[in-house]
């Protein structure tokens, strides 16, 4: 086995112990074919009010400008799909990946024993860990390696285990073999395009400024009236697109005990979200990463998915 190969095999097993549930690499280069489909989409301000993603267009489409000398992007997947499924028809509902502690910190901390861990078994590395924490297109990669596909509602689909996932990426100068990426199975299913109650999805484009997720949390002022009565309970994140999708059939339950939802979270009913105090909020979503839509947000989200 050459260098490259031994040094691959390590970033993968690496990945296994650590509890990532898919491992991919692809060469790090220019997204070509994203560049175009990036701009228009900010031309057609479909990112709402996410200023952000206007910022650093080349370092989001060029990972050697995040890291110079960068060789390989290596895609990772973990899994955050629920043992029990808290939506409930006629109560509030909050996404599954918020169920249990900030996956930030949980993967974040993974990532940097993966570095160390990396540097005893490789020697020197030079590279960046990232989840959800820079201008990088997490999908874009994880389709690039080999993980999944990008669906129509432009979330990463894996073949075995659907799209219940957190991704996150190691960019690092180690010369490593590149897997290929893999063909979209979606065919002609639309069903995440029809069963969108805000029509934010056309097959493989998203209107980010009429997703429930971006009105939920991303959004800072008022959710717009013509949304009142189409939120479907949805007060913090949503997974129609995701719940629909004929691929989750093969979803398994996560293993990582800092996913679990907290007590209280279980036993909500929509009477208690409405009566929800400051004290309370803070008690249930201290490390949760309900916080960034702030208790005045929750309460914002409540009161308009309330209106039926």
């Amino acid at each position: 086995m050459n260098l490259k190969a031994q040094h691959t095999a390590a970033v993968k097993s690496i990945a296994r112990e650590l509890g990532f549930d898919f491992c991919g690499i692809a060469k790090a280069e220019f997204l070509e074919e994203e560049a175009p489909r990036l701009e228009t989409w900010l031309k057609q301000g479909r990112h709402g009010q996410m200023q952000y993603m206007e910022n650093h267009f080349d370092k989001r489409l060029d990972p050697t400008q995040l890291v110079p000398g960068a060789k390989s992007v290596v895609s990772l997947l973990y899994n955050h799909y629920p043992e029990e499924d808290l939506a409930q028809e006629g109560e509030f509902k909050i996404a599954k990946y918020a169920y249990g502690k900030d996956y930030h910190f949980v993967i974040k901390d993974r990532l940097k024993t993966f570095m160390t861990r990396l540097h005893e078994e490789v020697g020197q590395v030079e590279g960046r860990v990232f989840v959800d924490s820079a201008p990088v297109m997490e999908r874009q990669w994880a389709a690039k390696s080999g993980l999944g596909w990008v669906g129509k509602h432009t979330l990463l689909i894996n073949k075995q285990q659907g799209s219940f996932f957190f991704l996150a990426e190691l960019i690092i100068d180690l010369e490593l073999e590149a897997d290929g990426p893999m063909k979209d199975y979606c065919g002609t299913c639309t069903r995440c395009v029809d069963a969108c109650p805000t029509d934010a999805i056309t097959p493989y484009r998203l209107d980010a400024s009429k997703c429930i997720s971006y009105l939920t949390i991303e959004l800072k002022d008022s959710i717009p009236q013509e949304f009142s009565g189409k939120m479907e309970n949805w007060i913090f994140g949503c997974d129609i697109c995701q719940d629909v999708c004929p691929w989750n059939r093969f979803a398994k339950a996560h293993q990582e005990p800092q996913f679990a939802p907290h007590e209280m979270l279980k036993n909500l009913k929509s009477e208690n979200w409405q009566e929800l105090t400051k004290e309370v909020f803070q008690e249930i979503f201290r490390k949760s990463a309900v916080k960034r839509t702030k208790y005045e947000g929750l309460l914002r989200n409540i009161e308009t998915a309330g209106k039926i």
